[in-house]
Protein backbone atom coordinates (compact mmCIF):
# COMPACT_ATOMS: atom_id res chain seq x y z
CA UNK A 1 0.00 0.00 0.00
CA UNK A 2 2.68 2.35 0.98
CA UNK A 3 4.30 1.68 -2.85
CA UNK A 4 0.94 2.39 -4.46
CA UNK A 5 0.96 5.46 -2.60
CA UNK A 6 4.28 6.41 -3.59
CA UNK A 7 3.53 6.35 -7.04
CA UNK A 8 4.40 2.29 -8.05
CA UNK A 9 2.51 1.24 -10.57
CA UNK A 10 2.05 -2.50 -10.07
CA UNK A 11 2.01 -2.05 -6.19
CA UNK A 12 -1.66 -1.89 -6.07
CA UNK A 13 -1.87 -5.04 -9.27
CA UNK A 14 -0.20 -6.81 -6.51
CA UNK A 15 -2.85 -6.08 -3.75
CA UNK A 16 -5.53 -7.06 -5.88
CA UNK A 17 -3.79 -10.36 -6.70
CA UNK A 18 -3.23 -10.97 -2.93
CA UNK A 19 -6.58 -10.46 -1.53
CA UNK A 20 -8.61 -10.80 -5.32
CA UNK A 21 -10.35 -14.59 -3.95
CA UNK A 22 -11.51 -13.82 -0.68
CA UNK A 23 -13.17 -10.59 -1.64
CA UNK A 24 -14.84 -12.22 -4.34
CA UNK A 25 -15.99 -14.61 -1.91
CA UNK A 26 -17.02 -12.21 0.17
CA UNK A 27 -18.69 -9.90 -2.48
CA UNK A 28 -20.57 -13.44 -4.22
CA UNK A 29 -22.08 -14.61 -1.14
CA UNK A 30 -23.16 -10.86 0.15
CA UNK A 31 -25.34 -10.04 -2.95
CA UNK A 32 -26.08 -13.86 -3.90
CA UNK A 33 -25.70 -12.74 -7.37
CA UNK A 34 -22.53 -13.39 -9.86
CA UNK A 35 -23.52 -10.23 -11.95
CA UNK A 36 -24.07 -7.93 -8.60
CA UNK A 37 -20.89 -9.41 -6.84
CA UNK A 38 -18.42 -8.76 -10.31
CA UNK A 39 -20.07 -5.30 -10.79
CA UNK A 40 -19.46 -4.31 -6.47
CA UNK A 41 -16.14 -5.91 -6.37
CA UNK A 42 -15.13 -3.63 -9.29
CA UNK A 43 -16.45 -0.42 -8.11
CA UNK A 44 -14.84 -1.73 -4.59
CA UNK A 45 -11.55 -2.29 -6.21
CA UNK A 46 -11.80 1.19 -8.25
CA UNK A 47 -12.55 3.15 -4.92
CA UNK A 48 -9.77 1.64 -3.16
CA UNK A 49 -7.25 2.48 -6.14
CA UNK A 50 -8.25 6.52 -5.91
CA UNK A 51 -8.54 6.61 -2.51
CA UNK A 52 -5.93 4.62 -1.48
CA UNK A 53 -4.24 7.58 0.15
CA UNK A 54 -6.52 7.80 2.18
CA UNK A 55 -5.26 4.24 4.30
CA UNK A 56 -3.60 5.31 7.66
CA UNK A 57 -2.24 1.65 8.92
CA UNK A 58 -5.16 1.90 11.49
CA UNK A 59 -6.32 -1.23 10.41
CA UNK A 60 -4.90 -4.04 8.06
CA UNK A 61 -4.95 -3.62 4.54
CA UNK A 62 -7.19 -6.51 3.94
CA UNK A 63 -9.87 -4.92 6.91
CA UNK A 64 -9.59 -1.82 4.58
CA UNK A 65 -10.40 -3.61 1.42
CA UNK A 66 -13.05 -6.02 2.56
CA UNK A 67 -15.33 -3.00 4.42
CA UNK A 68 -14.68 -1.31 0.74
CA UNK A 69 -16.25 -4.66 -1.05
CA UNK A 70 -18.59 -5.09 1.73
CA UNK A 71 -19.50 -1.41 1.70
CA UNK A 72 -20.12 -1.75 -2.42
CA UNK A 73 -22.41 -4.63 -1.86
CA UNK A 74 -24.65 -3.22 0.99
CA UNK A 75 -25.13 -0.66 -1.25
CA UNK A 76 -26.44 -3.09 -4.48
CA UNK A 77 -28.76 -4.60 -1.76
CA UNK A 78 -29.91 -1.85 -0.30
CA UNK A 79 -31.15 -0.92 -3.93
CA UNK A 80 -32.29 -4.17 -4.91
CA UNK A 81 -34.84 -4.10 -2.06
CA UNK A 82 -37.03 -1.62 -4.07
CA UNK A 83 -37.12 -4.66 -6.66
CA UNK A 84 -39.81 -7.43 -6.61
CA UNK A 85 -38.50 -10.65 -4.70
CA UNK A 86 -39.55 -14.12 -5.78
CA UNK A 87 -40.47 -16.25 -2.13
CA UNK A 88 -38.73 -19.20 -1.76
CA UNK A 89 -40.87 -21.91 -3.13
CA UNK A 90 -42.65 -24.37 -1.28
CA UNK A 91 -41.23 -27.65 -0.49
CA UNK A 92 -42.64 -31.24 1.27
CA UNK A 93 -40.61 -31.41 4.73
CA UNK A 94 -40.68 -34.96 3.90
CA UNK A 95 -38.25 -34.39 0.84
CA UNK A 96 -34.59 -33.98 1.40
CA UNK A 97 -32.26 -32.15 -1.25
CA UNK A 98 -31.17 -34.72 -3.68
CA UNK A 99 -27.76 -33.25 -3.95
CA UNK A 100 -25.28 -30.81 -2.10
CA UNK A 101 -25.69 -28.63 -4.74
CA UNK A 102 -29.30 -27.93 -4.39
CA UNK A 103 -28.98 -27.47 -0.75
CA UNK A 104 -26.57 -24.94 -1.64
CA UNK A 105 -28.71 -23.32 -3.72
CA UNK A 106 -31.25 -23.81 -1.29
CA UNK A 107 -29.42 -21.98 1.35
CA UNK A 108 -28.17 -19.28 -0.94
CA UNK A 109 -32.23 -18.50 -1.88
CA UNK A 110 -32.26 -18.23 1.87
CA UNK A 111 -29.46 -16.09 2.79
CA UNK A 112 -30.76 -13.47 0.13
CA UNK A 113 -34.03 -13.43 2.15
CA UNK A 114 -32.04 -11.80 4.99
CA UNK A 115 -31.87 -8.01 5.79
CA UNK A 116 -28.06 -6.80 4.19
CA UNK A 117 -26.78 -5.72 7.36
CA UNK A 118 -27.66 -9.71 8.73
CA UNK A 119 -26.78 -10.91 5.60
CA UNK A 120 -22.98 -9.34 5.88
CA UNK A 121 -22.79 -10.64 9.11
CA UNK A 122 -23.18 -13.96 8.41
CA UNK A 123 -21.64 -14.11 5.31
CA UNK A 124 -17.62 -12.56 7.27
CA UNK A 125 -18.44 -14.94 10.69
CA UNK A 126 -20.09 -18.19 9.37
CA UNK A 127 -18.95 -18.53 5.93
CA UNK A 128 -15.62 -16.96 5.45
CA UNK A 129 -14.49 -17.61 9.48
CA UNK A 130 -13.92 -14.64 10.76
CA UNK A 131 -13.60 -13.64 14.34
CA UNK A 132 -16.26 -11.84 15.68
CA UNK A 133 -13.84 -8.42 16.49
CA UNK A 134 -12.35 -8.36 12.86
CA UNK A 135 -16.17 -8.77 11.07
CA UNK A 136 -16.77 -5.83 13.55
CA UNK A 137 -14.39 -3.80 12.51
CA UNK A 138 -15.08 -4.65 8.53
CA UNK A 139 -18.54 -3.09 8.99
CA UNK A 140 -17.48 -0.70 11.30
CA UNK A 141 -19.95 -1.62 14.03
CA UNK A 142 -19.30 -2.79 17.47
CA UNK A 143 -19.09 -6.30 18.71
CA UNK A 144 -22.25 -6.86 20.15
CA UNK A 145 -24.02 -5.60 17.09
CA UNK A 146 -22.37 -8.51 14.94
CA UNK A 147 -23.12 -10.99 17.55
CA UNK A 148 -26.65 -9.81 17.92
CA UNK A 149 -27.04 -9.33 13.69
CA UNK A 150 -25.69 -13.46 13.39
CA UNK A 151 -27.91 -14.57 15.78
CA UNK A 152 -30.90 -12.79 14.28
CA UNK A 153 -30.00 -14.12 11.06
CA UNK A 154 -29.47 -17.41 12.20
CA UNK A 155 -32.63 -17.77 13.35
CA UNK A 156 -34.59 -16.53 10.18
CA UNK A 157 -32.54 -18.72 8.29
CA UNK A 158 -33.58 -21.58 10.68
CA UNK A 159 -37.09 -20.81 9.46
CA UNK A 160 -36.65 -20.74 6.23
CA UNK A 161 -34.39 -23.72 5.79
CA UNK A 162 -37.20 -25.48 7.90
CA UNK A 163 -38.71 -28.23 5.26
CA UNK A 164 -35.07 -29.12 4.87
CA UNK A 165 -34.76 -30.62 8.46
CA UNK A 166 -36.14 -32.66 10.64
CA UNK A 167 -38.79 -30.86 12.44
CA UNK A 168 -37.32 -31.38 15.79
CA UNK A 169 -33.85 -30.57 14.59
CA UNK A 170 -34.56 -27.47 12.66
CA UNK A 171 -34.28 -24.98 15.02
CA UNK A 172 -31.04 -26.32 16.73
CA UNK A 173 -28.44 -26.50 13.88
CA UNK A 174 -26.83 -23.55 12.21
CA UNK A 175 -27.17 -24.33 8.38
CA UNK A 176 -24.30 -22.19 7.43
CA UNK A 177 -21.74 -23.59 9.99
CA UNK A 178 -23.33 -27.13 10.09
CA UNK A 179 -21.47 -27.25 6.79
CA UNK A 180 -24.55 -26.50 3.74
CA UNK A 181 -22.75 -24.04 1.84
CA UNK A 182 -19.04 -24.94 0.73
CA UNK A 183 -16.28 -24.01 2.86
CA UNK A 184 -13.99 -20.67 2.37
CA UNK A 185 -11.44 -23.31 1.38
CA UNK A 186 -13.71 -25.37 -1.32
CA UNK A 187 -15.23 -22.34 -3.31
CA UNK A 188 -13.54 -19.25 -2.61
CA UNK A 189 -10.49 -20.26 -4.91
CA UNK A 190 -12.66 -21.18 -7.84
CA UNK A 191 -14.45 -18.53 -7.45
CA UNK A 192 -11.64 -15.90 -7.57
CA UNK A 193 -10.79 -17.26 -10.79
CA UNK A 194 -14.10 -16.69 -12.20
CA UNK A 195 -14.13 -13.23 -11.45
CA UNK A 196 -10.71 -12.56 -12.73
CA UNK A 197 -11.84 -13.65 -16.08
CA UNK A 198 -14.86 -11.76 -16.29
CA UNK A 199 -13.89 -8.53 -13.69
CA UNK A 200 -12.30 -6.69 -16.70
CA UNK A 201 -15.78 -5.72 -18.22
Amino acid sequence: MRAHSAGDRQAFAELVRRHRDRLWAVALRTTGDREEAADALQDALLSAYRTADRFRGDSAVTTWLHRIVVNACLDRLRRRQARPTVPLPEVDRTVAPSTDRETALVVHAALDQLPPDQRAALVLVDLQGYPVADAARVLGVAEGTIKSRCARGRARLAVLLGHLREPDSAASRNPIADGDVPSRSGNASAAGTHWGKEGGK
